[in-house]
């Protein structure tokens, strides 16, 4: 499974049976073997297997280890071709044990703390609903799309911007665009944040506890991400928000066991280090190097602005800017992320690219060089497809554009989390310590351990995690100590 996602990491799914018929290996051929060898007969060469086109279901575990094997045996000689043998062997096989051994240990949740902010988040939910049925002048269904377009733009006249299926859209971002046009937008976008916070975790997360540990362990996804991140499902924790006030709370009820604290360790910037990195870029890495807050200093530059005078407003519109032109955002598209004028979002790509000229010629480079070979990679060997690139379709080539970009940066990003597991999980063994990594969400890894190794495992975890990779500008750790995932964090 794992190699078949670093030979195609867009594959939809990793199925076994679905995966030998697609190299040709039939699971009846493969039970006849797994039975020859279970009669002593001798190793037969995998390629006299069937050529069947449709391979059918494993049968037995034997036969599902026949076909494993023989599956292995072709993957190899790919894994070589496309340069992917390092990756296998280095970082993504050894991840499976730790990654097995995150699920293992879980994480405890705080059931009373979750109750007690749920009945305070439905009491907010209820109180939106009136206000937003009071200011529509009528009840309706507010999380159906078909009725909340109706109200805002046929009752109340507000500005229609895409179409949908069963009616003018009513998604996140036309909600932004129209926000300033009448109060019940906010009200109608808070009602939704709160709505899917509550069902997502508020409700669903008591009943993922497991009644022998009283933890919640959930199940990481390696081959699910065609950047190399790794996902996590029941409950997703990748998703929890951070940055809205809403959404904070819910770390809160993530508790470390009794005598025992949890340890937040988070890379700082890590993609726009990884882009200075690749790029070359040298005004980018005397920002890093020099201890500056990044997002201020592109706010000064890009709203042409002194740096003091850059607040928290500024600042967000830099980080947007920041990230999204990095990423390959148009001026169409900066434009209606900030809400502001076309001209405007240009003008500020414009003074970007004049501050970070290094940054512009990379992406230009990166996309000719995917355009040319197919694919691109991370500095770490992963390799993807990019067909968007070659499709008649100028949107779909604007997307082939971004992935490109995209997957170098946010795939590094990825790889150098995977060996900052690695790397912390062996040492803190090699030192004997109890501390363990339970959680990782993106750039964050998150330990548990006995209150009186917390200091020491800091330094270790810190170290480890900053020598991962050898980036210019260096890897930076935020460190946080605390009883529960907010206040680590």
């Amino acid at each position: 499974m794992v190699a078949a996602y670093l030979i195609d990491p867009a594959r939809r799914v990793y199925d076994l049976s679905e995966l030998a018929a697609d190299y040709g290996i039939a699971a009846a051929t493969a039970e006849s073997l797994a039975a020859a060898d279970g009669d002593g007969a001798g190793e037969t060469d995998s390629e006299q297997l069937s050529l069947s086109a449709e391979a059918e279901p494993a049968a037995d575990p034997a036969t599902e280890s026949r076909l494993t094997f023989e599956l292995a045996g072709r993957q190899r000689g790919q894994l070589a071709q496309f340069g992917l043998e390092r990756l296998m062997a280095e970082i993504e096989m050894p991840l499976v044990e730790v990654l097995a051994a995150m699920e293992r240990e879980g994480i405890k949740l705080d059931t009373e703390r979750l109750a007690e902010i749920g009945r305070g988040m439905e009491e907010r939910i209820e109180e939106l609903q009136r206000q937003i049925f009071d200011l529509a002048g009528r009840e309706f269904v507010i999380g159906s799309p078909q009725q909340l377009g109706i109200v805002l733009f046929q009752e109340l006249g507000l500005t229609k911007k895409r179409r949908g299926k069963t009616g003018f859209s009513t998604d996140a971002r036309v909600l932004a665009q129209i926000r300033d046009e009448h109060e019940i937008v906010p009200k109608v976008e808070s009602w939704r944040e709160l709505t899917k916070l509550k069902n997502t975790y508020l409700d669903a997360l008591p009943d993922l506890v497991d009644p022998e540990t009283g933890r919640i362990h959930t199940t990481f996804n390696q081959v699910a991400a065609a950047t190399g991140r790794l996902s996590s499902v029941n409950p997703n924790l990748q998703n929890i928000p951070i940055r809205s006030e809403i959404g904070r709370p819910v770390r809160s009820c993530f508790v470390a066991d009794t005598g025992m604290k949890l340890l937040s360790a988070d890379y700082n910037q890590v993609e726009l280090r990884v882009l200075a990195h690749v790029a070359g870029e040298d005004v980018l890495r005397e920002i890093f190097a020099s201890g500056q807050d990044v997002h201020r200093e592109t706010a000064a530059e890009v709203l042409a602005i002194a740096p003091e005078d850059v607040g928290p407003a500024e600042r967000s519109k830099a980080k947007m800017v920041n990230y999204g032109i990095a990423y390959g955002l148009s001026a169409f598209g900066l434009a209606d992320r900030l809400q502001i004028s076309r001209e405007e979002a240009a003008v500020y790509i414009q003074r970007y690219f004049e501050r970070f000229p290094a940054i512009q010629k990379f992406i230009a480079e990166t996309i000719t060089t995917a355009e040319k070979e197919g694919f691109v990679y991370t500095l770490l060997g992963r390799r993807r497809a990019i067909p968007e690139l070659r499709s008649n379709q100028r949107q779909r080539r604007s997307l082939g554009e971004r992935l490109a970009v995209n997957t170098v940066i946010q795939g590094t990003a990825a790889d150098i989390i995977k060996l900052a597991m690695l790397h912390c999980h062996a040492a803190l063994a090699d030192a004997g310590m109890r501390t363990q990594l339970v959680l990782q969400i993106h750039d964050e890894l998150l330990f548990e351990g006995p209150d009186e190794e917390m200091e020491e495992a800091a330094k270790l975890v810190e170290r480890e995690m900053c020598r991962a990779f050898e980036l210019d500008p260096p890897l930076v750790v935020d460190i946080g100590i605390g009883p529960d995932w907010l206040s680590a964090k």
